[in-house]
C-alpha cells in the first residue's frame, strides 16, 4: 500500500477531458507540467455521494489550478465519464480503470463491508503527488463533506 513519501505507481488510462474529449493520461507527462496532481478515486458516476465530491473539485479546483491538476478515476466507462462530466460541469479530467490497475496499484479496490454483507469494491480515496513524483498525501475511506478541501489546500 502506499503512503505519504512513497513513489506514486505509473499508470496509462484513457480518460475524458473537460471539453469531453477522450485522451490518454499517462503520470511521467502530467508530472511534466510541474503541478502536484489530486487524484481522487470514486466508485460511481452520478450517484448522489460521488456527485457531491465531484461538484466540491469543480468548485474548489479553479482556486489550486495554478499549483494542483484534479484527476477524477472510477472503474466506469469513458461514457459514463462523458455524460457525468457534461451533466454537472465538470472541469477536470475523469479517467476510465475498467481493469482496476491504477485502483489496486493505489490501494483504492478492496474489500468492503455494508449491511452486513462483504464485497469487493472501489474505496474512496485521494492522493497528493508532488512533481516530483512522490507522495505527498494518502488518504483512504474519506468522507466526501470537506473532503475536496483539505486535499486542494495539501497541494
Amino acid at each position: 500500500m502506499i503512503d505519504a513519501g512513497s513513489r506514486a505507481p505509473d499508470f496509462t488510462l484513457e480518460g475524458i477531458d473537460p471539453q469531453g474529449n477522450t485522451r490518454t493520461y499517462r503520470l511521467a507527462e502530467l508530472l511534466e507540467t510541474g503541478k502536484s496532481l489530486v487524484i481522487y478515486t470514486y466508485p460511481k458516476d452520478d450517484t448522489p455521494g460521488c456527485t457531491t465530491e465531484a461538484c466540491n473539485f469543480r468548485d474548489l479546483s479553479p482556486a489550486a489550478a495554478d499549483r494542483a491538476l484534479v484527476l477524477g478515476v472510477s472503474p466506469d466507462s469513458l461514457e459514463s465519464h462523458r455524460k457525468f462530466q457534461a451533466k454537472f460541469g465538470l472541469n477536470f479530467p475523469l479517467l476510465s480503470d475498467p481493469d482496476k490497475v491504477l485502483l489496486s496499484a493505489y490501494g483504492s479496490w478492496g474489500e468492503k463491508k455494508n449491511y452486513g454483507k462483504t464485497y469487493f469494491g472501489v474505496i474512496r480515496s485521494s492522493f497528493v503527488i508532488r512533481p516530483d513524483g512522490t507522495i505527498a498525501m494518502a488518504a483512504r475511506n474519506v468522507k466526501v463533506k470537506g473532503h475536496a478541501a483539505a486535499m486542494l489546500g495539501a497541494s
